[in-house]
């Protein structure tokens, strides 16, 4: 019986341990398969478990004007999550910190009360949300004091604070050629607006990727010597753009918005020679009827332009030689019938009978359409191809996108009709936009050169140039001597004694034409909608700068160009010929550089002071005692003397002869507060230089001013 049970014992064992043999041998058979087999699937998976790649954004360039001052550069923000359903967070902690955090928060961002941040918080906790938007936008002083309060002072896992950086572009000049400068688009398209989107090659620098590895409690971290490419920074871009003629002409434009009441405007201002654009404005009213830069009139609005266009339309006559400026037009009473349109002046007795000249001078519609009618009649493609060798046919091909397309109808197309001649001749049937018609004048003052509008000089990469951009010519002649001269003398007449009379200007004389149209509806026809323009250069006797002021819709019931548009040229146009023009001239002819006795120089910090008066020609030496680095000046006949200050800590620093900003420095340096009493130099303080001083105690400047 033993013998038996000891036999079923055994055969119970062998069998279990049989059993546990074949399991055993199948694991390592598992494993062998595993490894030999699908060992490299298994591997690959783990590394995306456990690395990644992780892009680095570059840094975007900067978009500079003219003058080297940042127009628009990229800022770090921030945008604020928390995980409310952390398990480090318990909930006494939590309640504990909620009231005081909620008054934080409110007192910080000064958008929502207590109760609102609180109520958020505790239903974001109720409903284990890991991932909730506090806050977006974030500035990093924002978040440095973010990081202190109550609950999110313990970090992201204890506290739940979780903080997303993103980049953002900052433009420190407002609104300031905002839809030239353009902005960034993360549509599939990518950036397509303005420079921005232009230049957007160049200012998103290139992507790095670094190799990152998961460590225990789920933070990623960089692995040292592991795959890496670092990120190229943008480049920055220099544009054409002068903030200070920018600032002006806006603000004559809003100026003469506000008083017609009128829907947009747009104002450009370019460098005759060069193409450059110096400033473009474009204002129209936004949902809350304020005039902001909502859209780029200047490149994409196409528009009849009206009588501006009788410039082209002449110099087509001209280069024909089929009439001279001193040839007659009678004008009749201001009305003239052809078809089923009847065209009229805006003069109600019309002019009767007058010169080629003054048909353009007293912008008389009447005239242009029995002229051109006369003239090209039964040849109206020799007319249309004149106006196609101007190029008016043709975009401009600026780098900007957007530009509208302009339309110059051609005999025996499809809108082509009996009556388009004569509507063409003073600026109907054809579309323009306001910088293409300001691109055919300016070739008018640069003697026939037609120049591609400019908008970027060069490329720069930590400060030095890498790429830059020439002036293109469109056309180096587009018209001959002859014609370029009738031209300007009959933009010269618009203003000498012409429409814009009320634009001549003792200082600087102006050229230009006025216009005035009727706005189209697609339903209706035209309506009682107008647009205003001016367009021309200065000065007249040798152009530098050439403008365009157009502005549409005015509502105040005055719609006449030389009243709407023409006063914001004009102020525009005296403006830079006293700050610039006349200035430059003067120095010219005197040879300032080399005769000008050395300035009055404010007191200040010698290494900047040298540097500024190296940089500007002016000889300058310092006395007494050399290793000083405050100095006060004292003007020579050849030169600027500067005589050294030595400061002794505890006893009252002598900062009479410096300017204030430099005299705080060196107070508040030495632990005092500083009262001050008007403006410019420091000429008498209290307590005396050289007193006894105790930190805190209060001194009294009294300046120049």
């Amino acid at each position: 019986m033993a013998a038996e049970i000891k036999k079923d014992i055994l055969w119970r064992v062998g069998f279990i341990y049989f059993v546990f043999l074949l399991g055993g041998i199948a694991i390592i058979g598992k494993i062998v398969y595993l490894q030999l087999a699908e060992g490299n699937v298994w591997r690959e998976k783990a590394d995306k478990l456990a690395l990644k790649n992780m892009i680095i954004t570059p840094q975007r360039g900067d978009i500079l004007a003219e003058d080297g001052r940042i127009i628009s550069t990229s800022l770090p923000y921030y945008e604020i999550r928390v995980d409310m359903a952390s398990s480090a967070i318990n909930d006494v902690v939590f309640y504990k910190s909620i009231d005081s955090l909620s008054l934080c928060l409110s007192h910080l961002f000064r958008d929502r009360s207590r109760e609102s941040y609180k109520a958020e918080l505790v239903s974001a906790r109720r409903n284990k949300e890991r991932f909730h938007l506090l806050k977006r936008r974030v500035s990093y002083d924002e978040l440095h004091q973010l990081r202190t309060f109550p609950l999110f002072r313990l970090g992201q896992y204890k506290g739940g604070l979780i903080v997303l950086q993103d980049n953002v572009r900052f433009m420190p000049h407002g609104d300031l050629a905002a839809r030239t400068v353009g902005y960034i688009t993360k549509s599939d398209e990518g950036n397509i607006v303005g420079i921005e989107g232009a230049y957007d090659e160049y200012l998103r620098g290139k992507e790095g990727v670094r190799l990152m590895q998961r460590i225990p409690g789920g933070l990623w971290m960089p692995i040292s010597g592991g795959d890496q490419v670092e990120p190229e920074d943008g480049v920055d871009v220099v544009t054409t753009i002068d903030i200070n003629l920018q600032d002006l002409a806006e603000a004559a434009l809003r100026k003469q918005l506000e008083l017609h009441r009128a829907h947009h405007g747009t104002v450009v201002v370019m460098e005759v020679g060069t193409g450059e654009i110096r400033a473009m404005v474009n204002l129209g009213l936004d949902e809350f009827g304020r005039y902001r830069e909502v859209y780029n009139y200047a490149i994409g609005e196409s528009s009849e332009p009206g009588s501006t266009f009788k410039l082209p339309v002449l110099m087509a006559a001209f280069e024909d030689h089929l009439v001279e400026l001193n040839d007659t037009v009678n004008t009749g009473k201001g009305k003239f019938r052809i078809y089923d349109k009847e065209i009229r002046d805006a003069h109600d007795e019309g002019f009767g009978l007058i010169t080629v000249k003054q048909v353009f001078e007293y912008s008389s519609n009447v005239g242009m359409a029995k002229l051109i009618t006369r003239l090209y009649k039964n040849r109206e493609k020799d007319f249309v191809d004149r106006l196609y060798h101007f190029h008016l046919n043709e975009p401009l091909g600026i780098e900007l996108k957007g530009e509208g397309k302009p339309e110059i109808r051609y005999p025996g197309t499809k809108y082509w009709s009996g009556i388009s001649l004569a509507m063409m001749a003073h600026g109907y049937e054809v579309r323009l936009t306001p910088l293409q018609i300001l691109t055919f004048y300016n070739a008018v003052a640069n003697n026939g050169r037609m120049m591609r509008p400019m908008f970027v000089n060069e490329l720069r990469q930590r400060g030095r140039t890498i790429k830059r951009f020439s002036p293109q010519v469109i056309d180096p002649s587009i018209c001959s001597r002859a014609t370029l001269k009738k031209a300007r003398a009959m933009l010269e007449g618009v203003v000498d004694s012409g429409t814009a009379m009320n634009l001549r200007d003792a200082s600087c004389k102006i050229a230009g034409k006025t216009g005035t149209a009727q706005i189209a509806n697609q339903k209706f026809g035209y309506g009682s909608q107008y647009l205003a323009s001016f367009v021309g250069y200065f000065p007249a006797e040798d152009p530098k700068y050439s403008c365009i002021v157009w502005v549409s819709s005015p509502s105040n019931s005055v719609y006449y160009g030389n009243i709407v548009a023409g006063p914001v040229f004009k102020e525009i146009a005296r403006k830079i010929y006293a700050t610039r023009i006349a200035v430059d001239n003067e120095v010219e002819k005197i040879g300032w550089f080399e005769k000008v006795e050395p300035p009055y120089t404010k007191g200040g910090y010698w290494p900047e002071l040298k540097k500024v008066l190296d940089a500007l020609d002016i000889p300058a030496e310092k006395g007494n005692d050399a290793s000083s680095h405050w100095v006060i000046t004292q003007k020579q006949d050849d030169k600027v003397l500067c005589f050294g200050k030595v400061y002794t800590q505890n006893l009252m620093p002598d900062v009479k002869g410096l300017g204030l900003k430099d005299a705080l420095y060196i107070l508040e340096n030495f632990g005092l507060e500083v009262s001050v009493n008007g403006k410019g130099t420091v000429i008498n303080q209290s307590p005396q230089p050289g007193v006894r001083i105790q930190k805190g105690e209060r001194v009294q400047l009294e300046m120049s001013q």
